[in-house]
Order: C-alpha cells, then structure tokens, then sequence
C-alpha cells in the first residue's frame, strides 16, 4: 500500500506511513488490555466483602439487615462521586485520574484488614466507592481517544469483561484466600495488586497525538486541532436533557438485579440451597462466566448491526433492551424453582443477558454525547445505575428478614426491576441530536 505525503498545498492533511499506523492501532490494544486487567483487579476488591459475608457477619454478629448495609456502603457513594468523576476525567484526563483511583482503592482495601468494628467496615467500603467512581469513566474517556464511533462498541465491551472475569474467578480465588490466609490476609492481598497495576498504568499509558486522533477519527488534522481546543460544556447542560434522566432510570434498573448477584449470591447458594462455603466458591462463579460471554456478545451484536447500516443508537439499545428483557425471564421463575441445578442454570442464563447490556451502555452514552461530555454522561449513567446497585443489598436483606430467607420476592423484584430499565430505553432513549 502506498503511504500518503505531506505536501505545501496540504500542509494539513494526514501523514501517517504504514509502520506508524500499525503502531497506533497496536498501543491501542495495548491499552484495552490494561484495561481489562485493571476490571478485574478492581471488582476483585468489591467482591471480598461478599464472598467474606457470611464470615464477617458470624465475626461481627451482623443480622441479614445489617450485612444488607454493610454490602451497600460501598455502592451509594460510588453512585454520587461518579458525578464529579466524570466531570474530573473530562477535565483533567484519564492517566492522572485513572492512577489516583487505582492507588487509593487499593489503599481503601488494604485498611479494610484493620477494622475491628461494623463503624470501622462500613468507613473503608465507604471510602473504597469513592476511590473506584474513575474507573470506568476513565476507561470510557481511554475508548473515545482512541476508537471512532463505529469501532468502539467491541472495545468497550472487552473492557467490560475485566468486571466478569474478576465475578467468575473471584469465587473459587478468594474463597481459597480466605479458607487459608483469613478474610484481613484476603483483603491485603487483593489491595497489593491494585498497587502494581496503579504503577504499570503510570508507566504505559499515553494520549493519541493529534495525528493519530486524526487517523482514528478519519478527519484532517486541522479538524483535530480544533477539537483538542473545543472548550467543554456546562456539565450541568446534561440534565437539561431527557435522555439523561431515562438513561438514569434505565441503567438503575438494569444494575440493581446484577448487584443482587454480586452481593448474595454466594449466601442465597448456601441458605437456600444448603451449598458448603467450598462448593459455593465454584458454583457461583458459573453464572459470572455466562457474564463474560454475555458483555462481548452485546458488543459484537451492536457493531454487526452498525456495520449493516443500522444508526448507532438504535444499535446500542437492540442489546440492551433484549438483554435485559431475556433476563427478567430468567430471573423470575428461579422464585419458584426448587431444583438446585435447574435454578443455577436460569441464573446463568439471567446473568448472561443482563450482561449483554453493559457495554453498549457505556457506548451509547459516547454515541449521544459530545466528546468533552463523553465521560460526564457515561457517569450520570452510571450514577443511575450504582442507585440500584446500592438498592439492591439493602432490599434484599430486608426481604430475607422480614421473610424468614426467602428468596421468592427477591427474583420478583429483580425481574421487574429489569423491565422497568429494559422499557426506559426502549421507549425514552432517542437520539434527539438535530
């Protein structure tokens, strides 16, 4: 293939030779996979409390409601400091905001060993939501730099699936950790690994230049310089929108019932269906696999649709609808399931398709917002949606003690839950750019 030459008459078009394009698109990718470690290492840190809680609770003699809130603590201020996270990573970058979340989460986590009371845990989980808020709308910000709009629903997918690999391997890993190193050794040793990956993120990550902004974007270089010199938005003009606050409605419904996955249940496998603390380390890690097939199938199904010619938006919101739709399906009967592998079997199915959506949620919002925006609307979203995920804890522990630990209104409320957000998308959601 030939390489294309800066000449006077075209002082700014686009001089990028073969080597250096290969160059590009291999950093890139490069990135992602950082990414993708750096998921995994961070829900490894959400999930010790979970795959810890019945421990925990025997230790610090915690009722079903008070280990509902403690399991919380981390998601509701998550949920609020991903408002200014967002607006931080728009306005500062991902490599400095990305590298502060990643060492102060794995300090959070690292103190967590220290706690002696249930005032001393509920501070750290605090503190550990408010350190992890960047991560993922640093992640998004990464994805808009170096991916144009019709590549980037794969990319941010694989991303997503560093929270799924951490969710299907975080069982059978830290189970083990804490049958022989105790919980505290547990939480040291997950905290230890965000420290190695803050330092090679520091050490790696890098901005495209404007040239390769150029190229990834398919503009002239004099577009790429007046977009790098674009001033950003009001951040309060977002909620003037009404997708925003569908988007809100939407993803709060779709997280609530993947968090009453990740937060019970191991216990829901061990109270309801009478599974050791050992058989529950790789039993539910099964549905958490069917997740990481889940998030790359949305990705893949959305960018076909664009590569068929279908307008982005809708594109995103075929697997997010879908998924979430297919999940409440799944969700509801395992009420009233009473076989143990038939009910592993529909949570498997339910958590793949509410894993479908995710990382054409955090597309979509790259898809309708501007490119200084891209990270403050990914994390309104995401705000929306660590409300249910902050929920979703808390109302379970409360239906278990007021029901004796029935899960029955548990799966009720989840798959409806899924509707509701299924349908904000659905029917609210539009792309209402002129």
């Amino acid at each position: 293939m030939a390489q294309q030459s800066l000449t006077p008459e075209t002082p700014e078009s686009l001089d990028l030779g073969d080597t250096a394009r290969r160059t590009s698109l291999r950093i890139r990718w490069v990135l992602v996979a950082l990414l993708v470690i750096g998921g995994v290492v961070n829900y490894l840190d959400r999930a010790t409390l979970s795959v810890a809680n019945t421990t925990i609770a025997g230790e610090f003699g915690l009722n079903a409601t008070e280990m509902g809130l403690l399991l919380a603590a981390f998601s509701w201020p998550y949920a609020i400091a991903n408002l200014p996270a967002g607006y931080l990573v728009d306005r500062f970058g991902p490599k400095r905001m990305y590298a502060w979340a990643a060492g102060l989460w794995s300090l959070m986590t690292m103190v967590t060993a220290a706690a002696h009371s249930f005032g001393l845990l509920y501070a750290a989980r605090v503190a550990l939501g408010v350190s992890e808020s960047p991560f993922f709308t640093a992640s998004l910000k990464v994805n808009e730099r170096w991916f144009n709009k019709d590549e980037r629903a794969l990319p941010i997918s694989i991303v997503n699936t560093g929270s799924q690999i951490a969710n299907a391997i975080a069982p059978p890993i830290l189970t083990g950790l804490l049958l022989t190193v105790g919980w505290r050794g547990m939480f040291v040793s997950v905290g230890a690994l965000g420290i190695v990956v803050m330092l090679v993120w520091l050490r790696v990550y890098r901005d495209p230049t404007l040239r390769e902004q150029a190229l990834i974007r398919g503009e002239e270089l004099a577009a790429a310089r007046a977009n790098e010199r674009a001033k950003p938005a009001s951040w309060g003009a977002l909620f003037k929108q009404r997708n925003t606050y569908f988007m809100i409605l939407g993803a709060f419904g779709i997280f609530y019932t993947v968090w009453v996955y990740l937060t019970w249940l191991p216990s829901y496998l061990q109270t309801s269906r009478g599974l050791s603390l050992s058989e529950t380390g790789w039993l539910s890690s099964l549905p958490y696999l069917c997740g990481i097939v889940g998030v790359l199938f949305g990705g893949w199904l959305s960018g076909r649709l664009i590569r068929r010619g279908v307008p982005a938006v809708v594109s995103r919101k075929v697997p997010i609808v879908g998924g979430a739709v297919l999940a409440a399906a799944a969700v509801l009967p395992v009420a009233y399931v009473h076989s143990t592998p038939l009910a592993l079997t529909l949570l498997s199915l339910g958590y793949f398709a509410a894993q479908v959506p995710m990382g054409c949620l955090w597309t979509l919002a790259s898809d309708i917002a501007e490119s200084h925006q891209v990270a403050s609307l990914g994390a309104i979203q995401n705000f929306g949606g660590f409300l249910g995920a902050a929920m979703a804890p808390i109302v379970t522990g409360a239906i278990l003690d007021a029901t004796g630990n029935n899960y029955t209104d548990v799966f009720l409320v989840g798959g409806a839950l899924l509707l509701l957000g299924g349908m904000s998308y659905l029917f609210f959601v539009k792309d209402r750019r002129a």
